[in-house]
C-alpha cells in the first residue's frame, strides 16, 4: 500500500518542483493563437486529453506513439472542478497533474481545461491528429457518450481521430488498489458486489431506464440560499450580525427529485400547485430541460414555498455552515378549487404513467383524496414521505397504506413507530409489511443504507463518500435512483450502489443547484468498482 502525502509535504513538493518546465505551459484563452501559428509553420499537432490523475506506463507509451505522429504533442487535462469520477477525485491537483506531464520529453506542451468535456479543447487547439487510448476504439463502451462527438469536432477541423496503446492501464484501478483513495470497507464492499454484479449488466439496468414514463406528484419547493459572512455580535441586542454576498435559489422539493429522474428517462411530467410570482415562474423554466413536462397549476394570491436558508462558507473548505433559516409556507396548502383541478386531472391521466412517484414534504399539497387517488390508481407507486421543521411528528409515512417502493430516514423511520430505540431493522420490516411494498431502504446517512425486498433480501451497504458540501438534497436523489431501479425489478444491491452513488454527488453539491446526470453516477460507479 502507498501512504498518501500530506497536505504539507504536497506544499513542500509544489514550491520547490512546480515552477520548472513552465515553458510547456499554454493558457487556455491564448492557446488557440500559439497553435495557429506553428500549423502555418506546416508543423503537425497532435492533442491527447484525459485526467492524468496518475502517471503510469500506460499513459507514457500512449503519449510517445501520439508524439510519433506528428511534429507537436499537446497534451491537455480536466481541471479538478470538472472531473466526474465522484467526490475526492482527482487524486492529485491540477499542479501535480500539469508537473508530472510536462517532465515528460515527449510533451511539447500542456494545458489545463477549465471545461468538463473535451470538444472546447478541440475547438483550441484543432489539431491534425486527435489520440485516444486503445479502449476508447469501441465507442459503445464510453459511459459518457462524448467520444462520438470529440470524433466528429476532430473531423470538422480536417483532423482524424486516432487510438493508440494495446496494453491498457487503469489509473483508478491503480488508485484503488495500491493507495488508501477508497476506504477498506468500501473497497471490499466493491469487490463483493462486482462479483455478483458486473458493471455492464449495472449500466444495462440504468440504460433500461430510458422507456419509463414518470409522474412525479408533490410539493414545490425553492430553496434559497444567502451567502453570508458573520462579522460578530451586535453590541446591543447581541444578535449574530452578517455581511450579505449574494444570493442563489435552486428548484427543490418535487422539482428537484424530477430533475433528477429527466437524466435517466425520456418522459417525466411534474403535477403540483405554484404560487403566482412571475420570478419563481422564470426559475422554474430557466431550470428544466425538455424532457420534463409541467403539469403545474399556478394559484393566484399564493406564494410558493421558499425556504430561505442563511449559510457562511468555512474558510478555504468548500462545506458551509446553516446558521438560521426562514420558510415561507401555507400549511392548508391550496385553495379547494385547485385541489379539485388537480384531482380531476390526475384520475383522468394517472394510469398513462409506468411510475408515480410521490414527494411528500408536509406542507399541505397531499390530502386525504390525492393520498387514496395514487394509492388505488398509480401502476407501480415510489413514495418518501419528508419529516422536516415545519411538520415534525405530523407528516408520517403511517398514513399511507400502500407504495410499491419506499424510502426514508432513521428519524422518520423511529417517528412513525413512536420508538426512539427499537431496532431499526425490525421498524423497518413493519413498515415493508404495513405498506405491501416490493423494495424498500432505509438510509443511515454518513452510515449508507439499508435495503429490504419481498424475498426477504437485506443490503446493508456503505455511503459512497464522507466528503460533504452539504446534504440537503441527497436523500430527494438518493430516492430518485433507487426507486428507478425498484421499477425495473433491479437487484435491491444494485438499487442501494445506484442511491448511496447518486446521493454522495448530491451531498458535494450545495442545495440542488444541480441534478444527479446519468453520465456521471456511471462515470463515478466505474471510479468506485474498478478494483
Amino acid at each position: 500500500m502507498v501512504a498518501s502525502l500530506s497536505e504539507l509535504e504536497i506544499t513542500q513538493f509544489s514550491s520547490q518542483m512546480l515552477t520548472k518546465n513552465t515553458e510547456k505551459y499554454l493558457d487556455f484563452e491564448t492557446c488557440k493563437d500559439v497553435l495557429a501559428n506553428l500549423r502555418e509553420q506546416n508543423r503537425k499537432v497532435v492533442l491527447c486529453h484525459g485526467v492524468f490523475d496518475l502517471l503510469h506506463p500506460g499513459h507514457i507509451a500512449h503519449l510517445q506513439e501520439a508524439k510519433a505522429l506528428g511534429d507537436v504533442l499537446v497534451v491537455s487535462i480536466t481541471a479538478a472542478p470538472y472531473v466526474n469520477r465522484g467526490p475526492g477525485r482527482p487524486v492529485f491537483s491540477d499542479d501535480l497533474r500539469l508537473y508530472s506531464l510536462a517532465s515528460l520529453a515527449c510533451v511539447d506542451y500542456v494545458l489545463l481545461a477549465p471545461v468538463a468535456t473535451a470538444l472546447d479543447v478541440l475547438d483550441r487547439v484543432q489539431p491534425n491528429f486527435y489520440c485516444k487510448g486503445h479502449e476508447y476504439a469501441d465507442h459503445s463502451q464510453d459511459v459518457t457518450k462524448n467520444i462520438d462527438r470529440e470524433a466528429d469536432r476532430v473531423q470538422a477541423y480536417g483532423g482524424e481521430i486516432r487510438y493508440t496503446g494495446e496494453i491498457v492501464f487503469s489509473s483508478t484501478k491503480l488508485l484503488n488498489n495500491y493507495t488508501d483513495v477508497l476506504p477498506p470497507h468500501i473497497k471490499s464492499y466493491a469487490i463483493q458486489l462486482t462479483q455478483q454484479h458486473p458493471f455492464e449488466a449495472i449500466r444495462k439496468g440504468v440504460d433500461a431506464m430510458q422507456k419509463l414514463k414518470v409522474l412525479v406528484l408533490g410539493d414545490v419547493i425553492i430553496d434559497e440560499f444567502v451567502h453570508c459572512t458573520v462579522q460578530g455580535l451586535t453590541s446591543k441586542g447581541r444578535v449574530i450580525s452578517t455581511r450579505f454576498l449574494k444570493k442563489d435559489q435552486h428548484l427543490g422539493g418535487s422539482l428537484a427529485i424530477a430533475r433528477h429522474i429527466a437524466s435517466f428517462v425520456d418522459s417525466v411530467t411534474v403535477a403540483g400547485v405554484v404560487g403566482n410570482e412571475p420570478d419563481i415562474h422564470s426559475l422554474i423554466l430557466n431550470n428544466i430541460n425538455g424532457g420534463i413536462r409541467l403539469d403545474l397549476q399556478y394559484e393566484n394570491g399564493a406564494a410558493t414555498t421558499t425556504k430561505r436558508r442563511y449559510i457562511e462558507r468555512q474558510g478555504m473548505r468548500d462545506d458551509y455552515t446553516k446558521l438560521f433559516s426562514i420558510n415561507e409556507l401555507q400549511e392548508e396548502g391550496p385553495a379547494p378549487n385547485q385541489r379539485q383541478n388537480l384531482l380531476d386531472r390526475l384520475r383522468k391521466t394517472i394510469r398513462d404513467y409506468d411510475m408515480v412517484v410521490v414527494a411528500d414534504y408536509g406542507h399541505g399539497l397531499l390530502d386525504t383524496e390525492l393520498m387514496d387517488l395514487v394509492q388505488s390508481e398509480a401502476r407501480f407507486l415510489a413514495l418518501n414521505c419528508q419529516t422536516n421543521s415545519a411538520n415534525y411528528g405530523y407528516n408520517l409515512i403511517t398514513k399511507y397504506r400502500r407504495a410499491d417502493v419506499f424510502c426514508l430516514d432513521e428519524q422518520e423511520l423511529r417517528l412513525a413507530f413512536s420508538s426512539r430505540y427499537g431496532d431499526h431493522n425490525y421498524l423497518l420490516k413493519g413498515l415493508f409489511q404495513n405498506l405491501d411494498a416490493q423494495q424498500g431502504w432505509l438510509t443511515l446517512g454518513s452510515s449508507g443504507a439499508l435495503g429490504i425486498n419481498g424475498k426477504g433480501e437485506e443490503d446493508l451497504s456503505p455511503a459512497m463518500t464522507l466528503a460533504v458540501k452539504d446534504t440537503i438534497g441527497a436523500g430527494d436523489a438518493f430516492f430518485a435512483l433507487a426507486s428507478l431501479s425498484a421499477k425495473l425489478e433491479l437487484p435491491i444491491a444494485v438499487g442501494s450502489l445506484l442511491g448511496n452513488l447518486a446521493g454522495a454527488i448530491a451531498a458535494n453539491t450545495l442545495g440542488n443547484a444541480e441534478p444527479v446526470e446519468k453520465a456521471r453516477l456511471l462515470k463515478f460507479a466505474t471510479t468506485v468498482l474498478k478494483v
